[in-house]
């Protein structure tokens, strides 16, 4: 059980953070009406909104042309995280982290496959200015692409202080 649990952490990382991207993004369009803010406190709504472009909504209204292209890369993405993972052994920082982006790539690209778009429904705000609406798949992604730069920093780091 123990060899299971060390090599295939990641997929039962990625399990749950699809997972919990599913239920919040079902939650979200079966009890909130499409774009109508709800607010939830102050600098924050909750706010379900159907995202045909990329991130940040970049492309939103550029017709369905980009919706194929950006299933492919994800599935690319996802193909390459998959990959990566199984070269992996013993670094679990690098373990979690890669799972947190395949995590969410895997729901996002579901998304598109299953809808033609991306439910989206966090919305932080300060004043007039809103953020762009994201989900638990995009938050997943950019922690874990922090967590990657943080990783790759201490290892150039290291590298750099035993070459000195």
């Amino acid at each position: 059980m123990k060899f299971w649990y060390n090599k295939y952490f990641w997929l039962l990382v990625t399990i749950v953070i699809f997972a919990a991207d599913r239920v919040s993004k079902i939650l979200v369009a079966k009890n909130l009406v499409l774009n109508l803010p709800l607010g939830v406190f102050s600098n924050f709504n909750l706010f379900y909104t159907q995202n045909t472009g990329a991130a940040f909504s970049f492309l939103n209204d550029a017709g369905s042309w980009h919706t194929w292209l950006f299933i492919v890369i994800g599935m690319v993405a996802i193909c390459l995280l998959v990959f990566w993972e199984l070269q992996i052994t013993a670094n679990r920082w690098l373990q979690f982290t890669l799972a947190l982006i395949l995590g969410g790539t895997l729901g996002n690209v579901f998304d598109r496959v299953v809808y033609g778009y991306v439910i989206d429904f966090l919305d932080f705000y300060f004043g007039i200015w809103h953020y762009p609406a994201f989900n638990l798949a995009d938050s997943a992604i950019c922690v874990g692409a922090a967590m990657l730069a943080i990783d790759i920093f201490i290892k150039r780091k290291t590298t750099a202080n035993t070459l000195d």
